[in-house]
């Protein structure tokens, strides 16, 4: 398949139409959207793909009154939140109660991980429909600066909840300041933790800027900036953990060279002492090492860096990965997943 072809006109969406918001809310709590339907049966659609365990759910009765198969991506807390975790939420209780009817009617289940690959053939998903898929990122867009100097700076790039962990980056660059005094922590993202993670950064650290939420072409060049790039994920008290974590890949494709957990998906991102350090969960101490001994060590950094973007161009480049996807669909199609 050399692509697939994406009209101007291929988006049919329920919002934007009169009473649309009735049509969507109908659709998500019952399962119905037949209006829907007919304006999609005009575009002969072939496959539905749907991100996120619970949306999957919610679009498998669309698939089946169109009568083409549903492809399900999970991604990360679709398949680590605790069945609690889930019943917090309206949205979760609804996909608990779906959850099984996925199970048995979707045709395939993409994990971005072997990782999540373990925990949905955990949950009972069958294991022949579950498919193990990476998400690639534009090694294009992504490049290494070679002829540009790296600054003490550490990078965090995420979201600020507690599956980040960015608590304990700031208490192990309390630790590498003391080392390397001129080095800052750059913290780009924003969340509920900001306030505190702020207090937190003011009381142990000596340089450091939180940046807020940022398009990717500031990340970007930030990563062509820094030093290191710290993403220290943890499995959060809801179950969550990383999935695999694109950033790692988006770093490393930079460049950059990475100091995180052994968490979730995580060493399938970053090879441990090939393209970065990975230390126990949680484990500061190590942590710190890790970065004071990249950050102290151009040789190591410069092996890493050229490791870490070498990887990602033989394993993780999106126009390898995207062929990937577009087999796992004619695959799908041909009948070739139940």
């Amino acid at each position: 398949m050399p692509g697939l072809d994406l009209s101007a006109n291929s988006a049919v969406i329920l919002r934007g139409k009169r009473f649309g918001w009735v049509r969507e809310t109908i659709f998500k709590e019952l399962g119905r959207a037949n209006n829907f339907v007919k304006e999609l049966k005009q575009y002969e659609p072939s496959l539905l793909h749907a991100h996120f365990g619970p949306d999957g759910a919610a679009a498998l009765p669309l698939a089946q009154s169109l009568n083409i198969p549903v492809v399900v991506t999970f991604h990360g807390f679709d398949a680590n939140f605790t069945n609690e975790a889930f019943r917090e939420t309206r949205w979760g209780k609804r996909y608990l109660r779906r959850r099984d009817a996925l199970k048995k009617d979707g045709a395939q289940f993409i994990a971005v991980s072997d990782f999540i690959a373990s925990r949905l053939i955990g949950q009972g998903f069958p294991a022949d429909k579950v498919h193990v898929h990476y998400i690639g990122v534009d090694t294009d867009h992504f490049q290494c600066c070679t002829d540009r100097k790296r600054e003490d700076m550490v990078l965090f790039v995420g979201r600020l909840v507690e599956k980040k962990g960015c608590e304990y980056l700031i208490r192990a660059m309390a630790n590498v300041q003391r080392s390397v005094p001129g080095c800052e922590l750059i913290i780009i993202g924003d969340g509920p933790l900001r306030s505190e993670l702020e207090s937190l950064a003011i009381s142990q650290l000596r340089k450091f800027r939180f940046l807020g939420a940022q398009a990717e072409d500031v990340v970007k060049d930030w990563m062509a900036k820094a030093a290191v790039f710290c993403g220290p994920s943890v499995v959060a008290k809801s179950g969550d953990a990383e999935g695999f974590g694109i950033v790692f890949i988006e770093a490393q494709a930079s460049g950059l060279p990475v100091v995180s957990f052994a968490s979730g998906g995580i060493p399938e991102a970053v090879a441990h002492g090939v393209t970065g350090y990975l230390a126990p969960e949680k484990d500061v101490g190590a942590l710190s090492n890790y970065l004071v001994e990249l950050l102290q060590d151009d040789a190591m950094r410069m092996k890493f860096s050229r490791a870490g973007r070498e990887r990602v161009k033989n394993g993780f480049d999106l126009k390898l990965q995207t062929a990937k996807l577009e087999q796992i669909y004619e695959e799908t199609l041909a009948g070739g997943v139940a």
